[in-house]
């Protein structure tokens, strides 16, 4: 979707400026150091570059000729120009002004042009890891060494032999990465969705925040819309509860372990995000019938059903945070009028981990400062 001139907003606060939970919750940037989806394998071939945007850091991500992906810092050390505006030759990422070239350690390699007689300059880039789960494509834009700690979540029934039907989808909505949690967690707005009726009636028996996650379970009744209604196994799902947690920065649902989906955002700027959705099942039934679709099966099933149900029911959200983002900057001193717990609690906890990861990066600079003045 396109970004919107807002007539009549005032610029948003920063996040040192803002004066309330609110304010604070939609300005927070993401921690960098988790591992982000941020494209699909199969939409990266070899020989192929792209930038990546991770709250307002731009990433070159390519792809060599040997099919091993790559990621550095998106600028040429010469004059800055994206490297994405460039090419890729062999395994090398080379910039399109002056040809210069950098290797998978973002080091400078060749120069093409004269050098007047001096050395080639000694420079390196910043890279990213990368990683392949899941058909999406994955990178850890923080501190490196990291890592390998973090993990990208594990969801068992989308590997191994025996693996569950999944199709991914994704949005890219002018709107902040919180607003996007409040929605997909928050189930007070069934309203929304009165036409395709994934929930209704959902009444909050559970939320709490242990760590750096915080639980819902509702009771709701799932899957009660005219057409995907057709498709569930009610004699042997329980289809009147869900479970959901904002297990940062990630998300996900399961109802009675049979259907589940997980929610991966990647944070692009303060109003803009690109969300991924796995949505993946083992209650899907012939209508009519109590035949079980089976997994090899159902690979179609949602490739017919993404574009005819779930992507139109979904587009609903998009329009909704996409319009909560422009109600918020043009009302930005409005009085808080949130009933929901839920709600509140994700943004306490989209708040504790921005705050967290701020006061790290004050600590690394105050230690970088202070290792420069005992080397003098």
């Amino acid at each position: 979707m396109k970004d919107i001139a807002i007539k009549g907003a005032t610029t948003p606060p920063t996040f040192e400026q803002a004066k309330n939970r609110r304010q604070k919750a939609r300005s927070a940037g993401m921690d960098p150091d988790y591992w982000y989806a941020v494209e699909y394998d199969l939409a990266l071939k070899p020989g192929q570059v792209i930038e990546v945007i991770f709250w307002h850091t731009s990433i070159a991500l390519y792809r060599g000729q040997d099919g091993q992906l790559r990621a550095l810092d998106n600028r040429c050390a010469h004059r800055h120009l994206k490297l994405s505006l460039g090419q890729v030759d062999g395994n090398y990422l080379v910039c399109n002004y002056h040809g210069w070239a950098y290797n998978e350690a973002g080091e400078l390699t060749r120069i093409p042009h004269e050098l007047f007689n001096k050395p080639m300059p000694v420079c390196k880039l910043q890279i990213y890891p990368v990683q392949v789960r899941y058909g999406l494509i994955w990178i850890f834009p923080g501190n490196p060494t990291l890592a390998e700690k973090r993990q990208i979540p594990d969801i068992p029934e989308l590997e191994g032999d025996n693996r569950w039907a999944c199709v991914p989808l994704d949005f890219t909505w002018n709107a902040h990465h919180s607003m996007i949690i409040d929605n997909v967690s928050d189930f007070t707005h069934a309203h929304l969705h009165r036409q395709y009726r994934p929930f209704t009636d959902a009444k909050l028996t559970r939320c709490e925040q242990i760590g750096d996650r915080v639980y819902v379970d509702y009771n709701t009744k799932v899957g009660t819309g005219k057409v995907f209604g057709l498709f569930v196994d009610r004699k042997r799902v329980n289809t009147n509860a869900m479970k959901l947690c904002y297990e940062y920065p990630y998300q996900w649902s399961s109802t009675d372990n049979q259907i589940k989906h997980w929610c991966f955002l990647l944070p692009i700027n303060s109003r803009k995000t690109r969300v991924f959705f796995l949505f993946y099942f083992d209650a899907i039934i012939v209508p009519f019938t109590s035949l079980r679709i089976p997994q090899w099966l159902m690979t179609y099933v949602l490739k017919i059903a993404n574009p005819l149900l779930i992507k139109p029911l979904l587009s609903q959200d998009g329009v909704a945070v996409e319009a909560e983002q422009i109600g918020y900057e043009t009302h930005l001193d409005a009085p808080i009028i949130e009933i929901s717990p839920a709600v509140h609690l994700f943004q306490q906890l989209t708040i504790q981990k921005w705050e967290e990861h701020l006061a790290k990066s004050e600590k690394k600079a105050l230690c970088q400062v202070e290792a420069k003045f005992s080397d003098c």
